[in-house]
């Protein structure tokens, strides 16, 4: 192959349409059952009027859903429909477990076979690898303790007291979910920041430079929300004035019961959700020696300063959907002209 794309969601589909228009031999590989990436897996009752800010893939317009529909039912059905229209070879389901240098290509070794490469293009986002902090006491907790990316509706916790833990997107929606049918603690390590302007193109660029300024200097890349802040919706602005996002700071540990915070007051609890969010599912590159003294990947756009023949999206500045896109055409025509210029060499 020219090139090889790890992952079937926006950032890879997007890559491989670029990819095709350029001429370039390449396959998609994919972990999941079916299209749709990690939208696959969001919760039942995350319905398209709550999602936020999804992005056409390129060439496709994504036509006004029913705001009622199940984001878990759309979304995969659109990405499905533009791997068809647009011929995108996903085979699937492939794990990848490592890519390795050999002899000068990329070896890409999977539970279906290894293939060989000039180049690699990695989408695999960040679903697999959710990410639990560490708590004194967390293992005595005798309730029931889930990661957000395990949440599937508010009805299983029916009549129990639940803690949420985690200042993002994913935290404020399932909270407020969940409030409908249990009482809620909503806690986070930094005070929320709600976001009342509206959400410009320009706010957007300045987020996004915000953390590209960390993955041009080898650093883990911070969540795009982490710079803009919590959108104030009219139903988050009733949550904080009704008290349901009355916001506590970190508790100090976990008791078999419940939380202490440090001045000593518990809160007993039936569930603790850890809304933690995620970290980059990157270790199939391991063997490859990406990462710098900071504990990130550098990168110049997308291309891995390090290796040049390894393109991530999807990662850090083009983690959103808008960004995403982008970012798949830039690493298909970064790997144009590499590709080019080494054919002619």
């Amino acid at each position: 192959m020219d090139v090889v794309v790890i992952g079937a969601g926006q950032a890879g589909l997007s890559a491989a349409y670029f990819l095709k228009r350029a001429g370039l031999e390449h396959v998609v590989l994919d972990a999941g059952e079916g299209p749709g990436g990690a939208w696959r897996h969001r919760w039942d009752s995350l319905r398209m009027a709550t999602v936020h800010g999804i992005h056409d893939l390129p060439g496709m317009p994504f036509a006004e859903p029913d705001p009622t529909a199940p984001a878990n039912e759309v979304l995969p059905a659109y990405f499905a429909d533009f791997e068809r229209r647009n011929g995108i070879d996903v085979r699937r389901p492939v794990h990848v477990h490592a890519v390795r240098d050999d002899n000068g290509l990329l070896k890409v070794e999977t539970d279906q076979g290894a293939w060989l490469t000039k180049a690699l293009v990695n989408a695999t986002g960040t679903w697999t690898r959710p990410f639990w902090p560490r708590y004194p006491g967390q293992e005595t907790f005798q309730g029931r303790q889930l990661h957000s990316a395990r949440y599937r509706g508010p009805e299983e916790f029916a009549g129990k007291h639940v803690i949420v833990v985690g200042g993002g997107t994913s935290a404020v929606q399932q909270l407020l979910e969940i409030a409908t049918t249990a009482t809620t603690t909503w806690v986070t390590r930094r005070e929320p920041v709600f976001r009342d302007e509206p959400f410009t193109p320009e706010v957007g660029r300045a987020a996004v430079a915000l953390v590209e300024e960390r993955v041009r200097a080898g650093l883990p890349p911070r969540s795009v929300v982490s710079v803009t802040g919590l959108s104030l919706t009219p139903r988050v602005r009733a949550a904080l004035a009704d008290g349901t996002l009355d916001r506590r700071p970190m508790f100090a540990r976990v008791t078999e019961h419940g939380v202490v915070w440090p001045d000593g007051t518990e809160q007993r609890a039936d569930v603790i959700l850890w809304a933690t969010g995620f970290r980059a599912a990157l270790d199939h590159l391991a063997p490859l020696g990406l990462r710098g003294p900071g504990g990130g990947i550098r990168l110049d756009g997308t291309r891995v300063v390090a290796d040049p023949r390894v393109h991530l999206v999807g990662y850090g500045p083009s983690a959103s959907t808008v960004g995403a896109t982008r970012a798949g055409r830039a690493a298909a025509k970064e790997l144009k002209d590499l590709l080019t210029r080494e054919l002619v060499a």
